[in-house]
């Protein structure tokens, strides 16, 4: 379990050296200054125990080495031997311990001197030209010192660990600032979760064909590591580990430059030989006519895919370029502007293996909106569709609340499957782990709740067991589905009789205007009073029966002939100007329709669709049905709350006075008691 008051007291010791900055850069500068110096001072404390093992194996097959000869031939050999290297003789105490004047230079020639891949990530932190601002503001001493005796080694501190600590300082640093604080940085226990339900089939004693993870969002690399994590557990001896060192892919995207260094940095530093970590927007195409680096993995496919794509992330800024997809991995439609977590959905559902290839699996975090935003034929709606026509959601889990360090809301692991065993074809299970948690012995800044071993498992079984009970509910991909209905019925009066209404004509005088009312009303009365030019305070009054049958301006150009001599030898162009040039006000007498629409839950086992409508509505809708016209396709939305929700009794109002006059008893007594001092 990892110890979140350790990492929280040793954020809190970087918090305070920050405050040195205060004056000279923005609390939400911080970040671009400080944390590529931890990585630093973290890629340092590896080379320095690597260092350590070099030279006590150079002492015993040569103990009369002299120091010059020792210090060359350790240097040759992190040179050669390691994945990552430096090499200058510097460290950050040492360039502390140099002259101050020395102290920029020092590091500069520090820096230059790594590996390329270590080069990379110095790179992607864009630091060469932070020091320039840091030595402007005279505290590149400081800033140095802040790290170069912390110990970042990854024997004292995992990656998921440092993970933490860089999501505390990254609350710290921006508490200051309105705007959102970043990424929602996932729990370990909810990575251990979202792996176990994929059933990663690898056993190490016996596997021999490579097997590949996937994360478009992979963040600082949290959940790829993990995945391996559990692979490894599953090993019983070294060849087993070796196995699965060997055969296991790690791949992944990473859109924010700070994140992909320090998840490039991490697998570095654990040695991970068969990574394929890209940097660059994993939404959109990687092309030459897109200046923003694209998803550097398409075309490609994996056996298991696993992400937290960023909750309600707005893909406004690259909507233009995602759209080039929109022939191929979002030919199902794209979610609302405002939250596009459902694209990275699709991007992995595009990398799926065939089924004929084995398949693949997903486990995707999300939070509420994917489940239900967007209506019938709306894009969320039409993406959740194929999802389930096409049978790919295997389970959804709803997770307890206050699970994550920036946000206290509630979430949900979607699984997906495109290879589903027999038992579970045409099938969704929603299981119910709301209450699978127990309290954080301490608040980590929004996360108050934790999964133990016992929680994990609990899902788990729920999980492969597969079976209803009553936190578990099975469903038909079809019940998800439901009937979006536009419908005119006939308004009643108090006598429950069909309602008539005389009211102003909502628009101008026209053939189009009075077809439209035709349309949706039937035959009406129309009357139109036209201020007469002919005769001071006169006015014409016209009463037209309208239905349809002829053209509403050639019926009122006869009336107006027939009745204005002055208007008998004009055309029907020049009525329409005239009357047009005239002040009218015009009402209609209409039956009192109303529009509205009903969403009407999909029945697999009605085959007649409109008497399964025509029932429904006849249920819901007290006064006379006019008409009713389906969109063209069923909507689908999931909506794990209801099909969870228990009734519970509301407290009384004699109870809730009760307890009004027990507090007010209180303060009267609290009052006397300060009245007596």
């Amino acid at each position: 379990m990892i110890n979140k008051e350790r990492l929280n007291n040793l954020s809190n010791e970087i918090w305070k050296g920050a405050i040195k900055l205060r004056g000279k850069f923005k609390a939400k500068d911080y970040p671009s200054v400080i944390l590529p110096m931890i990585m630093i001072r973290r890629i340092e404390c590896v080379l320095e125990t690597k260092r350590e093992a070099f030279k006590a194996e150079l002492l015993q097959k040569t103990p009369d080495i002299s120091d010059a000869d020792l210090k060359k031939r350790i240097k040759l050999l992190e040179t050669t031997k390691l994945a990552f290297y430096n090499q200058s003789d510097w460290t950050l105490t040492k360039i502390l311990e140099d002259s101050s004047s020395q102290v920029e230079a020092n590091f500069r020639e520090y820096i230059n001197s790594y590996s390329p891949n270590i080069d990379e990530i110095i790179e992607k932190f864009d630091y060469r030209n932070t020091i320039t601002q840091i030595v402007k503001a005279k505290r590149l001493a400081s800033i140095i010192e802040l790290a170069a005796d912390e110990d970042f080694s990854p024997e004292r501190l995992s990656n998921i660990e440092m993970g933490y600590v860089y999501e505390e300082l990254l609350q710290k640093f921006s508490q200051d600032d309105a705007k959102d604080t970043g990424e929602h940085f996932t729990p370990r226990e909810i990575i251990r979760v979202m792996v176990e339900l994929m059933d990663i089939n690898f056993d190490p004693a016996t596997a021999t064909q490579a097997l590949s993870i996937y994360d478009p969002a992979c963040g600082t690399g949290g959940m790829l590591s993990i995945a391996k994590e559990h692979i490894i557990d599953k090993a019983k001896n070294e060849h087993e580990t070796k196995q699965v060192e060997e055969l296991i892919l790690l791949n992944g995207q990473e859109y924010l430059a700070q994140n992909y260094a320090m998840c490039k940095a991490d697998m570095i530093l654990k040695g991970e030989s068969h990574i394929n970590i890209t940097h660059g927007n994993s939404l959109i195409p990687h092309i030459e006519s897109i200046e923003d680096d694209g998803d550097q993995h398409y075309g490609s496919h994996f056996d298991y895919m696993i992400s937290n794509p960023p909750f309600g992330v707005n893909w406004s800024d690259y909507k233009d370029d995602a759209l080039k997809f929109i022939d191929s991995r979002y030919q199902w439609g794209t979610p609302d502007i405002s939250d596009g977590a459902f694209l990275f959905l699709l991007s992995m559902i595009e990398k799926m293996k065939s089924a004929d290839q084995g398949g693949s699996k997903i486990a995707i975090l999300f939070n509420g909106s994917p489940l239900s935003n967007g209506d019938a034929m709306q894009g969320a709606s039409e993406i959740r569709r194929h999802i389930l026509e096409k049978d790919l959601l295997d389970s959804i889990i709803m997770m307890p609340d206050q699970m994550f360090y920036n946000t206290g809301i509630y979430t949900y692991i979607w699984i997906l499957n495109n290879n589903k065993p027999e038992h579970k074809k045409g099938q969704v299970l929603i299981i119910n782990a709301r209450q699978q948690y127990e309290k954080e012995p301490k608040a980590f800044g929004n996360k108050r709740n934790r999964l133990s071993d016992e929680h994990r498992h609990w899902i788990h079984n729920k999980f492969t067991t597969w079976q209803a009970d009553e936190n578990c509910k099975k469903f038909s991909t079809t019940d998800f589905a439901f009937h979006k209905v536009k419908i005119v019925y006939w308004q009643a009066d108090e006598q429950n009789e069909p309602m008539w209404l005389r009211e102003p004509l909502p628009s101008q005088l026209s053939n189009a205007n009075i077809k439209k009312q035709v349309e949706f009303y039937g035959d009406f009365t129309l009357y139109i009073d036209i201020q007469s030019p002919f005769e001071q305070d006169s006015v014409i009054a016209i009463e037209l029966q309208i239905n349809g049958a002829k053209a509403f301006e050639t019926l009122l150009a006869e009336r107006l002939k027939a009745h204005i001599s002055q208007l008998k030898g004009d055309t029907l162009n020049e009525i329409k100007k005239w009357v047009k040039a005239q002040h009218t006000k015009a009402e209609f007498y209409h039956r009192h329709y109303l529009a509205d629409t009903e969403y009407i839950p999909f029945d697999a086992m009605q085959t007649d669709k409109p008497q399964h409508i025509n029932l429904f509505l006849a249920a819901e809708i007290d006064y006379p049905i006019i008409r009713w016209k389906e969109v063209e396709q069923l909507g689908y939305e999931i909506l794990p709350n209801k099909y969870f929700y228990q009734y519970v009794e509301p407290t009384s109002s004699e109870q809730l006075l009760n307890e009004f006059w027990a507090l007010e008893k209180q303060a009267e007594d609290l009052l006397t008691g300060i009245k007596e001092l």
